[in-house]
């Protein structure tokens, strides 16, 4: 195995508070020693060592912040959360302010790519790129300023997901209210001493509740409190936190928050009128796409509502996930209950294991080590006996965790000198998982195991995820499919009498899931247009804007008067960029096309590790895409997958 030691956490519980503060400053140190002896000894070296001592500095820099956003997103003592928060406020701005340092930024500016191999001037470009877009070109005055705007986008961006993190909402409801919920889920819910039962905001409650509750009011009022979650204070943080981003656009010399945003992605490359413009293209081009089947979709929607509650006159999106769920048992013979009995917790983690261990030619070990709490599941990724990274699974809610489904990058890999560590960071049921959350888990560990498999870099700049940033979903959109193959489940999936999922059955499911795709993708939309107009329009009213443009998006109707951009996580760390999704997916149906019909197929999965996976960021993602397909991506494949083909 390699010499290369993975992290090592404390396993006293004192010992976390020195870890969350001592590591960052180490790294400082280290920053500060390097941007040294950049701008006072330039002169003396070439441009191969300026690099290699940025890619140090880089280094250290990554690695402190990762482990500091995770602990400030995953620890249980909300003392540790709060200094981790605190270290990554100030790691981000010593990042920022690098960007900002005329000095430093003339250790790079004049120099040639002519010695250098193609490694090398790849980075030297991106590095010249970041101190323009960083402000180190522009006059003092006009620096002072991005350098103040850009603190403060990192304050309000943590601050923002705090709120998110910590905002959890209750309603308390009649037993009655719980009809066609789970026997399993209503056992879990006890009636309190007033004789009401407990709804949280949690995944493990919300979830069910809107796929298999039959009472309206029960769905409706658990969906609204979700849609109001960290508001009304948040409402005042992302309100400055647009005009933030808008004014540090415009004085870096872009025209809006989305252009600059799109200028280091897919969608932005080589556009002289701007990556914004080029968003709301794409965004028309997906409208265009999907509204027919839509608009054919949404009455047949309507009408079962109306077999419930003949006073309908919309359908809501605390309705969607209950119709479609019932349409495709009445229609499709796919209960979703029947489907949720296939799937406990302890057969799905080993599961998405054992598929991805033979997808990619490896092998997880566990390790028993010290994490920051006892749900946490430690693996050592092997191939052939070489140790490649090592994988942190914490995947229950807890009070203070962040509360969706995501990887954290923790170590980014660098050849020789970093093991490649991540962790995912869910809430799932810890018995009987719905078929989604089968489905996420996939999806968020393709993310991992791209972090690990893309870890051996020369620079850390193209280590992991590393892509641009709307190429990143595709690879775990891709490994979505692997929840639907029969073959696949059938290897993992077992009911109460140790019977795994009829290959019959899953057939029905992916029929099924066919229908309200278009609507599942106009919702996808609305996700996009709200997290594109909230940072180009900049309404000075955030709540009738978002509900415009969700309502205006889908026939799938927003719950009145609430507030769902103050929970929208996203718009944190994707800002105007919500289309990712969408554009990512276009590139995921086009890779599937890449394994023939056989997701197992081993030359298929050989050629997707080596051209799409191990490069991380080392080449441009529309090069790794031709790679694999031999071809250019094209739209033909989403549109097929669109038309339910």
């Amino acid at each position: 195995m390699t010499s290369i030691e993975p992290l090592v956490f404390p396993t006293d519980a004192d010992d976390w508070v020195a870890f969350a503060s001592g590591r960052p400053a180490a790294a400082v140190a280290l920053v500060a020693d390097v941007d040294a002896r950049l701008i006072d000894a330039a002169d003396e070296m070439d441009a191969a060592t300026r690099l290699d001592l940025w890619n140090d500095a880089d280094l250290a820099l990554r690695q402190a912040t990762c482990e500091a956003y995770l602990l400030s997103e995953a620890h249980p003592d909300a003392e540790v959360r709060r200094i981790a928060e605190e270290q990554v406020q100030a790691l981000e701005a010593l990042s920022a302010s690098r960007l900002l340092d005329a000095k430093l930024f003339a250790a790079f500016e004049a120099l040639t790519d002519d010695a250098l191999d193609a490694d090398q001037a790849r980075l030297l470009a991106q590095v010249r790129r970041d101190f323009h877009r960083g402000g180190a070109g522009l006059p003092v005055a006009d620096r002072e300023r991005v350098r103040v705007l850009t603190d403060r986008d990192t304050e309000l961006s943590l601050e923002f997901s705090r709120n998110i993190r910590d905002g959890r909402r209750e309603i308390r409801v009649a037993p009655a209210a719980l009809a066609g919920l789970p026997q399993d889920f209503i056992d879990a819910h006890p009636v309190d001493h007033d004789g009401l039962i407990v709804l949280t905001t949690e995944y493990t409650d919300l979830m069910p509740v809107r796929e298999y509750a039959t009472d309206r009011a029960t769905r409706t009022a658990l969906v609204a409190a979700y849609n109001d979650l960290a508001w009304p204070v948040n409402d005042s943080v992302l309100a400055e936190l647009l005009a933030v981003r808008a004014e540090r656009a415009q004085l870096l010399g872009y025209r809006d928050w989305a252009d600059y945003e799109t200028e280091t992605r897919m969608i932005g490359a080589g556009r002289p009128d701007g990556g914004s413009a080029a968003i709301a293209e794409f965004l028309a081009r997906l409208d265009d796409a999907s509204a027919a089947a839509a608009a054919g979709e949404y009455p047949v929607l309507l009408e079962r509502l109306r077999q419930d509650d003949p006073s309908a006159t919309e359908v809501t999106i605390a309705d969607f996930f209950y119709l479609l769920s019932t349409l495709r048992r009445e229609r499709h013979d796919v209960d979703a209950q029947l489907v949720r009995s296939y799937f406990s917790f302890d057969r799905v983690l080993p599961g998405v294991l054992d598929t991805t261990a033979r997808l990619l030619d490896v092998e997880y070990v566990p390790v028993e080590i010290s994490a920051w709490h006892d749900d946490v599941r430690s693996y050592d990724v092997i191939r052939r006996g070489e140790r490649l990274g090592r994988i942190h699974l914490d995947l229950h809610p807890r009070d203070g965790k962040y509360n969706h489904a995501a990887c954290f990058p923790l170590a980014p890999g660098v050849t020789g000198r970093v093991l490649p560590e991540a962790v995912l960071l869910c809430n799932f049921a810890r018995g009987l998982m719905t078929h989604d959350e089968v489905v996420t888990f996939f999806h968020e560990f393709g993310h991992l195991v791209h972090d690990i498999l893309g870890g051996a870099q020369r620079f850390v700049r193209f280590s992991g995820v590393a892509t641009e940033w709307d190429f990143v979903e595709a690879p775990s959109q891709l490994l979505e499919e692997w929840a639907w193959d029969a073959e696949v489940l059938a290897s993992f999936t077992a009911n109460a009498d140790g019977e795994p999922i009829p290959a019959d059955l899953v057939a029905k499911m992916r029929v099924a899931d066919g229908f309200g795709r278009a609507l599942e993708v106009r919702r996808q939309l609305g996700h996009a247009n709200v997290s594109y107009h909230l940072h180009v329009d900049r309404p000075e009213d955030l709540q009738a804007a978002t509900e415009h443009w969700y309502a205006a998006t889908s026939p799938v109707q927003p719950l009145r008067g609430r507030h769902p951009y103050a929970g929208f996580g996203h718009l944190t760390g994707y800002g105007a960029c919500y289309y990712t999704y969408q554009w990512s997916l276009v590139i995921a149906r086009d890779l599937l096309s890449g394994f023939g019909g056989d997701l197992m197929d081993a030359e298929a999965a050989s050629r997707y590790r080596r051209e799409i996976l191990e490069p991380g960021g080392s080449r441009d993602a529309t090069a790794l895409v031709e790679a694999f397909l031999g071809r250019p991506s094209s739209f033909d494949a989403y549109r097929a997958w669109l038309a339910g083909a």
